[in-house]
């Protein structure tokens, strides 16, 4: 049998236990009831007179893959929620707060709760712990109005990212119409979100943005928590007006305190997944190495965000899983030069002695 040694990304990773193991939570039933039940096993409520905001996306247009008013209204009214957006960095119909508005009301999303764009009347600088790309965060002024912030995130692929889910929702989501600007550039631009050829720096710049967020609602008095639907699993963002149809089924709801754990949790359910005619992740997982998507995730874990090791507990199984795709794992890999070699194969067995990219990490086969 080949020896097979696994090179570690960060030595943070090297350093963890089974017992720093962050839990993520998960149904596979997507429906307003299980998205509240799937919260309430967080353990993690608004106290009395905290004031709560639940981010979402609110679309592009009627045919993105946004959340639906009717699937999350049950949720954001337990918890007497502001849905809360920012305005987007390029031109459509959410780029100005009254388009946005304009946009938000056709939703239907007024319906059910108050709706408060956050750059509306300007932006604030939040401090990053890392300042390799981007010096601060650049945020709607109204966070401040908020102590809790339920982080409720579509995850889906990303024409830009290569994936959207709560890191993204916290960073480029989160970010105000010049903020949004600043992370695409890295820093560079709160103008114009174009034009930066260096990916990873994009990338790093969100994680970046993620942690700043993360860090603001981990203050005394705040707090925030993670949800990530994996429904409608377009290759494309719910910033797109006319996404492509999904190639693969939906999954489920997953939710956690660690944001890092749980959008490792959803790729490696994605880059996991048995596709079979009429249920095929090999578009979204193309879109997601594409843009080498998986490099927020590491990087974010690199800054101290979270953890990408973590236990998958079944809200309907109170004894919970371990890590449920470990016996039938499905390995995508890519040589150093980027040459695709296997997709979703059931084993590694087979390939000379080498060093290959292994589901996003470099492996030496001896």
């Amino acid at each position: 049998m080949k020896r097979v040694i696994v090179i570690p990304m960060m030595l943070v990773i090297a350093a963890m236990t089974a017992s720093s193991q962050s839990k993520v939570y998960f149904t596979d039933e997507i429906t307003p009831e299980s998205l509240v039940k799937i919260y309430e096993a967080l353990g993690m409520n608004p106290t009395d007179g905290q004031r709560v905001a639940v981010k979402i996306s609110t679309g592009e247009s009627e045919k993105s893959n946004h959340l639906r008013p009717a699937f999350i209204k049950d949720l954001v009214q337990k918890v007497g929620g502001t849905i809360v957006e920012c305005n987007t960095a390029y031109g459509g119909n959410r780029s100005t707060t009254a388009r946005h508005k304009q946009a938000i009301a056709q939703r239907g999303y007024n319906d059910i709760a108050a709706v408060d764009i956050m750059d509306e009347e300007g932006d604030m600088e939040i401090p990053v712990t890392d300042t390799k790309w981007i010096k601060h965060d650049i945020v709607g002024t109204h966070l401040a109005n908020y102590d809790f912030m339920i982080n409720l995130a579509h995850f889906k692929g990303h024409a830009m990212g290569g994936f959207g889910g709560v890191l993204k929702n916290q960073s480029i989501g989160v970010a105000s119409k010049a903020g949004k600007a600043y992370i695409h550039s890295a820093g560079k631009s709160t103008t114009s979100p174009w034009g930066n050829n260096n990916q990873d720096s994009f990338l790093e710049s969100m994680a970046a943005a993620a942690q700043a967020v993360h860090n603001y609602f981990k203050q005394e008095g705040r707090n925030i928590i993670y949800i990530n639907v994996m429904n409608n699993l377009s290759v494309d963002c719910d910033c797109d007006g006319n996404p492509s149809s999904p190639k693969m089924h939906d999954i489920g709801i997953l939710a956690s305190n660690d944001p890092v754990a749980l959008d490792k949790a959803c790729l490696d359910l994605v880059f996991n997944h048995q596709s079979v005619a009429g249920d095929d992740a090999s578009s979204l997982i193309s879109r997601i190495e594409s843009l080498h998507g998986t490099h927020t995730v590491e990087y974010a874990a690199q800054l101290g965000l979270g953890s990408l090791q973590y236990s998958l507990i079944d809200i309907k199984d109170a004894a919970g899983i371990s890590h449920p795709t470990a016996p039938t794992e499905r390995y995508n890999v890519y040589s150093l030069d980027g040459k695709k070699l296997l997709t979703n194969a059931t084993s590694i067995e087979g390939l000379p002695k080498g060093t290959y990219i292994v589901n996003g990490e470099k492996r030496i086969i001896e």
